[in-house]
């Protein structure tokens, strides 16, 4: 047992509860799966982890009176285990994957797969925050603001500024190289933009849940850094 991991990660989970990042049950998620991120790929994984906390808290909370209008907001008990798991849970199982085979590609994987939970939500809060309308990603209709697979030129400028500035955070925190920089942005925005097509070709018929779409969109972005950086 890793108690200062145990420790970190679980101040890290009761305080997403208490600022209502977090329900009850994403709290417990958010534990277990930081912790399996702290022991497999260090305190720089967890810092990581840590910075995307932080830009999608704030994304959440930018124009949410707007948000509650349109009925896009998110509910106001947190992200549940479901949610945490989506977003999470890929770069949890990439960072057990280093501590066993140590190889570096698997730590810019998990680096992309954060990065790319931060851009994806950054992009949807902010674009609801920001734009009265959206476009379909698969066809160009317009469409209301916060439409399954819907993009805007606002969210989509945010959501890659924040996949850059994860990725810059990566560096920082010794995850991967500095020329991991871009390939580690480049894979998170790609998994973006397959969020949002999946958004628009399964999620808006039912075939699948945004939590689905989510693990997905971090899971490509974190194989595709894997394959780029290998």
């Amino acid at each position: 047992m890793n108690w200062t991991a145990f420790a970190v990660t679980l101040l890290l989970a009761v305080v997403g509860y208490c600022l209502r990042g977090v329900s009850r049950s994403g709290a417990v998620a958010g534990f277990v799966l930081a912790y399996a991120l702290y022991a497999g790929a260090g305190l720089g994984a967890f810092a990581d982890l840590v910075a995307l906390f932080l830009l999608t808290f704030f994304a959440t909370q930018l124009g949410r009176r707007r948000k509650i209008a349109l009925g896009t907001a998110e509910r106001s008990g947190g992200r549940t285990a479901s949610q945490v798991v989506a977003n999470v849970g890929v770069a949890s199982l990439f960072a057990i994957g280093y501590k066993h085979f140590g190889h570096p590609a698997l730590l810019a994987a998990c680096a992309a797969a954060l990065a790319e939970a931060a851009a994806d939500t950054v992009s949807s809060e902010c674009g609801q925050a920001l734009s009265a309308s959206a476009r379909l990603f698969t066809t160009g209709a317009r469409v209301p603001s916060g439409t399954d697979g819907g993009i805007s030129i606002a969210g989509t400028v945010c959501g890659a500024l924040a996949s850059l500035g994860m990725a810059l955070v990566a560096f920082w925190a010794g995850l991967i190289g500095y020329a991991g920089v871009l390939p580690v942005a480049g894979a998170a925005l790609a998994g973006m933009f397959e969020d949002s097509l999946l958004g628009a070709i399964f999620e808006r018929r039912g075939w699948l849940n945004n939590d689905a779409v989510n693990l997905l969109g971090t899971l490509s972005a974190a194989l595709l850094a894997c394959w780029w950086i290998r």
